[in-house]
């Protein structure tokens, strides 16, 4: 496949990258030339060079995976890393009460990234998973961030195709407007079925310092009318990382003039 000829190696490195996926964490090079649109020995030669600086690495086999170089400098300068250590607590601490799963995701584009999930055996079916992306429209934290968020990224939500991975699931404009404004006057999002028939997914706003709304903390729980009663948990749980995000840095100076506690 031809790319550009004054395409920029970076360019061609983040193709490279992006060629991987959780179902196919390990590729050859001819599988990465082809997903990447690089001549297989374009693909190869940048290859070589990332195995080089850490960034892939090769199997035994000779396929190649995302090497742990590449997670150390991510996870080291990650702008979410310390968002993540805010909520686990929070999280471990729902999870503890509902038993199923419990999420933490924020928006990227048109969807939910998902920076952590915490599972157990026997939970409800979830499609979800770290590191993975979901439909604004359809999932409890879609929807919250979605509600919450910029307008013009609501305005191409809206006007984009909206797949209606259920029969519950809001895939019309009108429908989705609607559940927006629900969001937004209750403070929570409520999904029964929206994505799984046999699951309901619940998820309310985290705040940062200045009161925007920054992440989605969400349970997904099995689609039974008593899950109501987790309601309350999950928004406990939200507040409860947002005064984490807003409290000063330990040592720091409290608009009163006093510290905090070391």
């Amino acid at each position: 496949m031809k790319t550009p000829h004054r395409e920029s190696v970076l360019s061609r490195s983040a193709r490279i990258l992006e060629a991987f996926s959780q179902e196919e964490p390990a590729l050859t090079v001819s599988e990465i030339a082809r997903r990447a649109g690089l001549h297989v020995a374009t693909a190869s030669r940048l290859v070589a060079e990332m195995v080089g600086h850490g960034f892939l690495s090769r199997d035994v086999d000779r396929r190649v995976r995302i090497g742990v170089r590449l997670w150390e400098l991510v996870t080291r300068a990650s702008p979410t890393l310390s968002l993540r250590d805010t909520a686990m607590p929070f999280m471990e601490g729902v999870h503890d009460v509902v038993g199923h799963h419990v999420q933490l995701g924020v928006l990227d584009g048109e969807d939910v990234l998902f920076l952590e999930r915490l599972s157990a055996p026997n939970a409800v079916i979830n499609y979800t998973r770290i590191a993975g992306r979901l439909s604004l429209h359809a999932s409890s934290s879609g929807l919250v961030l979605l509600a919450y968020g910029p307008t013009s990224v609501k305005e191409a939500v809206l006007s984009g195709p909206l797949i209606a991975y259920t029969s519950a699931t809001p895939a019309a404009p009108a429908r989705l407007r609607a559940v927006l404004a629900e969001v937004r006057q209750q403070g929570y999002a409520y999904c029964p079925g929206y994505v799984h028939q046999e699951a309901l997914g619940i998820a309310a706003p985290v705040r940062g310092a200045e009161g925007a709304v920054v992440a989605a903390l969400s349970v997904i729980v099995p689609n039974e009318s008593s899950a109501h009663a987790v309601v309350p948990v999950v928004r406990t749980a939200a507040r409860g990382i947002s005064r984490a995000l807003s409290a000063p840095p330990t040592g720091e100076s409290r608009p009163d003039g006093n510290e905090s506690a070391t």
